[in-house]
């Protein structure tokens, strides 16, 4: 082999290493961005529960997505949404009287209608969890949150200061998650109205403290922020 070939494939080589290396440096800096903007908020999570490390943190999510990116969530038949919608409302009624049992319905029943939209089994909370983060991420942390004052014993929530507008407030924004998993996808048509033209006025005046009427005249969330700091 002459000496031109050696040089001429030395020459080759360096420039085939030095385009891969830069392919790779151009790919990188956009995974952390790409991931930032897919996750919202939970990325920031993320990075929190590795003490600050993105890398660490983009490891995680990236292995979520590729979990459960494939996902693809099934339709609710109107009736069964229905009936979810009863019972979201029926637990919003009963938290006045019993918090504590009304945010373990709702945890229960995020459970069962994440189950129910092809999302792992709501007895694989975690899986579901991260699961719905990759589809959700930007209403997940609700049930998060709901989630974990359903399963706070009474003494620990007293000592962890987890007091009844606490609780009121993981409802709230576990209600955004609920909303997102009933809605009719696009292919399922606009023959369903639901009480989904109501959601807006019943949030508002959850996040305000207001008492609103729901359908058939009875009230969701009849507690203000009165009752909730004297309980």
């Amino acid at each position: 082999m002459s000496t031109g070939l050696i040089i001429a494939l030395i020459v080759i080589a360096a420039v085939v290493i030095i385009a891969a290396v830069m392919t790779l440096r151009a790919r990188g800096p956009r995974r952390g961005p790409s991931l930032k903007r897919r996750f919202g908020p939970e990325y920031d999570r993320a990075v929190a529960r590795h003490d600050g490390d993105a890398k660490a943190a983009e490891r995680e999510l990236t292995e979520r997505v590729q979990r459960h990116g494939d996902l693809r969530e099934r339709s609710l038949e109107p009736a069964r949404r229905e009936q979810y919608e009863a019972r979201w409302t029926a637990a919003q009624e009963r938290f006045v009287d019993s918090p504590r049992e009304a945010v373990a319905e709702a945890d229960r029943l995020l459970a069962e209608v994440a189950g129910v939209r092809g999302f792992p089994d709501g007895g694989q909370y975690e899986e579901q969890l991260a699961a719905l983060s990759v589809h959700h991420a930007h209403h997940v942390d609700g049930y998060r949150r709901v989630h974990r004052a359903a399963h706070l014993r009474a003494e620990d929530a007293r000592d962890g200061g987890q007091g009844t507008e606490d609780m009121r407030e993981a409802m709230v924004a576990a209600r955004a998650l609920f909303e997102e998993l009933v809605k009719p996808a696009r292919h399922d048509g606009d023959g369903h109205t639901g009480g989904r033209h109501d959601s807006g006025r019943e949030r508002a005046a959850l996040n305000d403290g207001r008492k609103a009427p729901a359908r058939g005249g009875h009230m969701p969330w009849a507690m203000n922020r009165r009752q909730a700091k004297e309980s």
